[in-house]
């Protein structure tokens, strides 16, 4: 008999496009690519038969300028490195960080450990043969941590022959990005964010491939991930190195018109009551995310749209808050 395990995580978005709400939830790229009908198109004419994409990934490998292995998005590649090393361990996470670590981490029987949020005050929890995971930059906060930050944790998974799994999902929105490297680090990345696709299910991990492959699902990006890598390679970034500086210019903006801080595309804010705080503005046609998940359940978040939908943003904040939005998230 096999029995239901409740390890549920909601992760933000709106579920149906006709719910009339502007959706600040997700944290997404607005801007479409400009090759998005043809990618559908190219999906419909390889549906009929099972894919292999080998070549692609090599040609996603020489993209990146160096070996990846192509995941079913990041989710699938935390499962994968439930299969391949964490039974058995100390795994430590941060305290208010993406819900998944957590949850994978209880699935295949580990042991968590919640730690602080900063790469120092981590490095003190790692011991032998521990894992760590470490989001940069941190959802829901939106904290980038450079490669001299994270030194003391980079330092103590080498030191003790740990594993650190940097988790770059919004990375590609960070102004001047950075990324460490290392033996004892893995990295997983995804384009569902940064291509505002989080439906195709696409990204990638750094490090161990040849581990990561032998135990990824066959087939598990089906038609449109891979007709996605096709134009993604052809694209060869250049729609990220388009829309990015659209993003940045309206995150600035936000800053200003809010007094809130983010080194991603989206913030966080006290509001007291979060739960409240998001169906009113609902009542307004605006969506936000309760982080109740993240363990901050008097926080919101809510991300980077187009100048249109900021402003609406914008206003509806101001007006519940009496023009008292004044401060995010003390990191």
């Amino acid at each position: 008999m096999l029995e239901a395990v409740n390890f549920s995580t909601y992760h933000g978005g709106a579920r149906r496009k006709d719910e009339g709400l502007v959706d600040f939830s997700a944290s997404l790229n607005p801007y479409p690519p400009e090759w998005l009908d043809e990618m559908f198109e190219r999906a419909r004419e390889i549906s009929d038969h099972y894919l292999y994409y080998e070549e692609l990934e090599e040609g996603l490998s020489e993209l990146v300028g160096e070996p990846v292995t192509v995941t079913a998005g990041i989710t699938e590649a935390l499962y994968l490195l439930g299969i391949l090393g964490l039974r058995g361990k100390k795994v430590i996470i941060p305290s208010h960080t993406y819900g998944e670590y957590e949850r994978v981490t209880r699935i295949f029987g580990a042991m968590v450990v919640k730690g602080p949020n900063d790469p120092e005050g981590l490095s003190r929890l790692v011991e032998k043969n521990s894992v760590v995971f470490f989001c940069n930059p941190n959802n829901p906060d939106g904290k980038f941590y450079r490669k001299r930050e994270l030194k003391p944790l980079l330092d103590a998974v080498e030191d003790r022959n740990a594993l650190l799994v940097l988790d770059e999902a919004f990375i590609d929105f960070v102004e001047r990005p950075e990324s460490p490297e290392g033996e004892n680090v893995v990295k997983l990345r995804t384009f569902t964010k940064s291509y505002g696709l989080p439906g195709i299910r696409v990204g990638y991990v750094l490090g161990f491939s040849e581990a990561f492959r032998s135990v990824r699902m066959p087939w598990a990006i089906g038609s449109t991930g891979v007709a996605f890598l096709e134009f993604l390679l052809e694209d060869e970034f250049r729609h990220l190195k388009r829309t990015m500086p659209l993003i940045w210019r309206e995150k600035r903006r936000i800053e200003r018109a809010l007094g809130v801080k983010s080194d991603a595309n989206f913030f966080v804010k006290h509001v007291g009551d979060a739960k409240k705080t998001v169906e009113e503005l609902k009542e307004k046609g605006v969506l936000v995310r309760d982080c109740s998940s993240f363990g901050l359940p008097d926080y919101i978040r809510f991300s980077v749209r187009t100048q249109e939908e900021d402003n609406m943003l914008i206003k509806t904040l101001l007006e519940l808050s009496h023009g008292e939005f004044l401060y995010g998230f003390d990191h």
